[in-house]
C-alpha cells in the first residue's frame, strides 16, 4: 500500500489523501484549501495525480475543507463513485452547489469591480460542475462494511464533528489504515461523541487542536458575557459562523439564554441559506444527536431567516441592537463579509469570532488584533469590538484526540499527524510519542509513504 498526502499537510485545510493498493486507487476526502493567498493558490495548481486513475473517493464528512475541491475533480475528469454517510451526502447537496454559486459570483464581482489580476477572473468551478459531482454520490450506513474498488474494504464510523461525520478504516492489501477526518469532542452539546475506532495498522489524525485543551467553562454563559454589553449599548453583534454545525449551536445556545430570562429578546437573523437548509436536517437526524424534538423546534425558531440577497442587503440597513449569524465561520467570503463592511466601523458594534480561525483568513487577522481589512480591493478600519468564544469549537482538543486514539484495541505501527497548523501538530506528535509510546510522523505536502 501506498499513502500519498496531497491536501492538509501542513496546514489545516485541503484535506486530501491518496491510496494506492493492487493497482487501484482511492482518495480520502477532497477539500478546498482555505485562508491566505497563498493556500488558496494551490486550488489551481496541476493536480499531482490523473483524476481519471482514482477509482473511487470517500468523503469523511461535509465541511468545504474535505469535500470542496470534488466538482474542480469531476470538472477534471474524475467519474467514479463518491461513497460517504446519508448525512454527509444530504449536507453536500447544500455545501457544494453554494460553494460553486459562491466561486461564479467571486468572479462576476471581481470582474465588474476590476480588482482581480485575471482578464476575466473565472470560477474554480460552476454550478453544473456541481451537479455532476453530485449525481456521483452513493450514500453508505455507518458501521457496515463495503467495497469502495476492488479490494478497498471501507467502514464508516460517527466521528461527532458534524451531522453525517465519519471516520473511515479502509483495509486493502491485508493493511488497515484508519483516517479521523474532523473529530467532534466527547462532551458537544448536541452531537453525540465519536465513536471508537477499530483496530488499524496506521492512522491519520487531524491535529486542529493539537497543541491546546479546549477551556473548562459554561458555553451559554461566556456567550452571555460577549453578548450583553454589545446589546445593552445598542449595538450590532455579527458572528460569522460556519453554515453547518456551528451556527445551529450558537442558536439553541441563543434560544436558551432568551429562554431562562438571562438575555433579552433581541432579534437574531440567521443571513446563510446553507444554514437554514442545514437546520431543518437535524430534525430528520434525530438519532445523531441528542436534542429532543423540543429542543430542535427551539433551534430552529431562535432566528429570523435571511433568505434572499434583497433581505441581506437590508440587514445592513437596520440598527441595534441586533445579532446577525452568517456563513462564512472565517469571514473567507459570502453574505458575513458584506456585514462586516457595514458594521465593523462602528466601536458600538461587536464582531464575535464562533471557532478556530486560520491565519491568512480575516478572521484570523481580527483574532490577531487587525486594525483593517481588505474587502473587495478596498481597506475597512476595524473600529468595532472583537471577541472571540474559546469554547465553542467543535474539534477535539489535543487530551481528546489522545484519549480516543487509546481506544485503539492495539497500537499502530505509525501515526500521521495531519490537518493542523505546524505548531499544533508538532506538539501532538511530541505527545503521541511521550504519552503512549507510538512511532509518529508529520508528512510535508506531497509526502509518499510506503506501508
Amino acid at each position: 500500500m501506498r499513502l500519498s498526502f496531497f491536501g492538509a499537510a501542513g496546514t489545516v485545510t485541503g484535506s486530501r489523501y491518496l491510496i494506492e493498493a493492487d493497482g487501484r486507487c482511492v482518495l480520502v476526502d477532497c477539500g478546498l484549501f482555505q485562508g491566505g493567498k497563498e493556500l488558496r493558490a494551490r486550488n489551481w495548481t496541476r493536480l499531482p495525480f490523473d483524476p481519471r486513475s482514482i477509482d473511487a473517493v470517500v468523503l469523511t464528512h461535509a465541511h468545504i475543507d474535505h469535500s470542496g475541491f470534488l466538482p474542480a475533480l469531476v470538472r477534471a475528469g474524475f467519474g467514479g463513485p463518491i461513497y460517504c454517510s446519508e448525512g454527509t451526502f444530504e449536507l453536500c447537496k447544500i455545501l457544494l452547489p453554494d460553494s460553486a454559486h459562491l466561486q461564479e459570483e467571486d468572479a462576476k464581482f471581481a470582474n465588474k469591480r476590476g480588482f482581480s489580476r485575471h482578464k476575466p477572473a473565472l470560477p474554480l468551478y460552476t454550478r453544473e460542475d456541481a451537479d455532476k459531482c453530485l449525481d456521483l454520490f452513493t450514500a453508505r450506513a455507518r458501521e457496515v462494511t463495503f467495497q469502495a474498488a476492488k479490494g478497498f474494504e471501507v467502514t464508516l464510523r460517527a466521528a461527532g464533528h458534524v451531522l453525517g461525520s465519519c471516520f473511515a478504516r479502509i483495509k486493502a492489501s491485508d493493511i488497515a489504515i484508519t483516517v479521523s477526518g474532523d473529530l467532534g469532542r466527547s462532551d458537544d452539546p448536541i452531537l453525540k461523541p465519536p465513536a471508537a475506532p477499530l483496530a488499524s495498522d496506521y492512522l491519520i489524525c487531524e491535529s486542529t487542536y493539537g497543541n491546546r485543551s479546549h477551556p473548562k467553562v459554561d458555553r451559554e454563559a461566556e456567550l452571555l458575557m460577549q453578548l450583553l454589553p454589545a446589546v445593552e449599548r445598542g449595538g450590532v453583534i455579527v458572528i460569522p459562523a460556519f453554515a453547518v454545525g456551528r451556527a445551529q449551536t450558537l442558536l439553541l445556545h441563543i434560544a436558551r439564554l432568551k429562554q431562562d430570562g438571562r438575555l433579552a429578546d433581541v432579534p437574531v437573523f440567521l443571513d446563510s441559506p446553507m444554514a437554514i437548509d442545514a437546520s431543518a436536517l437535524y430534525h430528520r437526524f434525530m438519532h445523531e444527536h441528542r436534542l429532543s424534538e423540543a429542543e430542535c423546534d427551539l433551534m430552529c425558531r431562535a432566528a429570523s431567516l435571511v433568505n434572499s440577497p434583497e433581505q441581506s442587503k437590508a440587514l445592513d440597513q437596520r440598527i441595534g441592537p441586533m445579532i446577525i449569524i452568517s456563513a462564512s465561520g472565517m469571514a473567507t467570503g459570502g453574505r458575513v463579509v458584506h456585514h462586516l463592511k457595514a458594521f465593523m466601523t462602528d466601536p458600538k458594534n461587536l464582531v464575535l469570532l464562533a471557532g478556530f480561525q486560520a491565519p491568512g483568513t480575516r478572521g484570523g487577522s481580527l483574532a490577531q488584533g487587525a486594525q483593517s481589512l481588505r474587502i473587495h480591493g478596498q481597506e475597512y478600519p476595524v473600529r468595532a469590538q472583537v471577541g472571540q468564544l474559546q469554547s465553542a469549537s467543535s474539534h477535539a482538543d489535543a487530551d481528546e484526540l489522545l484519549a480516543w486514539m487509546r481506544c485503539l484495541p492495539q497500537p499502530p505501527r505509525r501515526v500521521f499527524i495531519t490537518h493542523g497548523e505546524s505548531e499544533a501538530s508538532a506538539a501532538l506528535h511530541g505527545r503521541i510519542e511521550r504519552e503512549l509510546g507510538w512511532k509518529a510522523e508529520v508528512p510535508a505536502l506531497g509526502a509518499t509513504a510506503d506501508l
